[in-house]
């Protein structure tokens, strides 16, 4: 099975980094892929979001696995995954990565071996990236095959943008040569009003020449903000409403960013 691992990374919180990750994993399993999950931030939002309240009373994590790669032990990424009702698996988060961040010194590559241990089941493998630009994210980074970056519509965020860029550059030239840019994503965006225009043409205008900017673009929904509290994605909380219109419409981008790539590398090995 081809494995496409995918980031989702911004050094900014607050952008939609684990709503993106829970909703575009669910909407890829809806479609018939084998997904695996993967929370890569300490503060364990992804698994809350997920429905497992307690991270850190589990038995396996994902600091568990890293931590004994960094130990040269065997993994057995298996014992960490979680499987959710709506079809997608979970390496779950926990406040144990902060030590395990502290202890990766220079060392980029342990994500990608306990990653190497299970990717062979999965179609598709997405990294919800802590908000920061750290080791773990340096880590998923050199893991991924690609790297899709949600940001929220406003000014600052934008602003942000270049900095993450830089490090996406410096990790393709010095340890990922294969690691592309998915796309950037328009968060919490609020087309009625002039201001949310704004920001869209200004990252469009910006970036959309050197980098894919998704057509689709994320709403602003109270209903959005709902679904870490209740477990479940937005499909089963909501699913006449914009939001799980707009990540229906996210997933088909991506698959079909996938059958591109699969394509234009079929042309070049004839």
């Amino acid at each position: 099975m081809d494995t496409q691992i995918i980031s989702l990374s911004n050094q900014k919180g607050g952008v939609g980094k684990t709503t993106t990750c829970a909703n575009l994993g669910i909407g890829l399993a809806r479609e018939g892929k084998r997904v695996l999950l993967v929370d890569c931030d300490p503060q364990a939002s992804l698994t809350l979001s997920l429905g497992w309240r307690k991270p850190e009373t589990l038995p396996v994590t994902l600091a568990t696995l890293m931590g004994r790669v960094l130990q040269e032990q065997p993994v057995h990424a298996e014992e960490a995954i979680l499987h959710h009702a709506e079809g997608v698996d979970l390496i779950p988060g926990s406040i144990a990565l902060s030590g395990v961040e502290a202890s990766l010194d220079t060392r980029q590559n342990v994500l990608k071996r306990v990653l190497d241990d299970c990717r062979k089941d999965y179609s598709h493998v997405l990294l919800d990236c802590m908000p920061s630009l750290g080791m773990t994210t340096i880590n998923a980074l050199a893991a991924a095959d690609a790297t899709l970056i949600p940001v929220q519509a406003q000014y600052l965020s934008a602003k942000g943008l270049e900095q993450l860029l830089q490090t996406v550059q410096k990790v393709r030239r010095q340890i990922n040569p294969r690691l592309k840019i998915e796309g950037i994503l328009l968060t919490m965006t609020d087309s009625r009003t002039n201001y949310g225009q704004q920001i869209d043409n200004l990252i469009r205008g910006a970036y959309g020449s050197k980098i894919k900017v998704f057509d689709q673009t994320i709403p602003r929904s109270v209903r959005a903000a709902e679904i870490s509290a209740v477990g479940r994605s937005i499909f089963q909380h909501d699913p006449k409403g914009k939001v799980a219109e707009a990540y229906k419409s996210l997933t088909r981008e991506v698959m079909a960013n996938a059958e591109r790539q699969l394509k234009r590398v079929a042309e070049r090995g004839r």
